[in-house]
């Protein structure tokens, strides 16, 4: 599996939208400067995909994600990917049994592919959306991310990376 975060808020840039012709879009936007993070693990082979939203971004949250990540797969071995972040760091996690990591090369996010997973979910989730609490950029981050897990199809086309898939299918 591959494993990223990712920063959801209030602000919220217009974006590029259809409109009838000769007419002009209305489009909300605001600069309220409130944030959830969303962390995720995906299998590029298969589409599966966990998520789980908490309110920071650092190695107390990380060992919060990896826990439920053991629990929801305990009968299998998993092996993750994962950048290089000061969360990601293996003296400050406490790695459940069932869970191995390596640290993807620094400053390379273009081969993480759960980052393509964040530009979806923004993308056909939140574009020109204004949302009046971070309690409703949560519930319409839950609902996203449901889509994501209930569409392992999906995950699968967005992540499943030929070369990633290669050295998967032929290890």
């Amino acid at each position: 599996m591959f494993q990223d975060e990712a920063r959801f808020g209030r602000i919220q840039e217009p974006k590029r939208c259809w409109a009838p012709p000769k007419t002009r879009p209305l489009v909300g936007q605001q600069w309220i400067r409130e944030y959830t993070y969303a962390y995720g693990a995906v299998s590029p082979l298969d589409g599966v995909a966990d998520f789980f939203i908490l309110p920071a971004v650092n190695a107390q949250a990380m060992n919060l994600f990896l826990a439920q990540l053991a629990q929801r797969h305990g009968d299998e071995y998993l092996f993750i990917f994962l950048d290089g972040a000061s969360g990601h760091k293996a003296t400050a996690l406490r790695m459940p049994a069932n869970i191995g990591i390596m640290t993807l090369p620094p400053y390379c996010p273009e081969l993480n592919p759960t980052e393509h997973i964040w530009d979806e979910i923004r993308e056909k989730f939140f574009a020109n959306v204004v949302f009046d609490s971070l309690e409703a950029v949560e519930d319409h981050l839950i609902e996203a991310l449901l889509f994501m897990e209930n569409n392992p199809s999906i995950v699968q086309s967005i992540t499943g990376f030929k070369w990633i898939v290669d050295v998967l299918l032929n290890s």
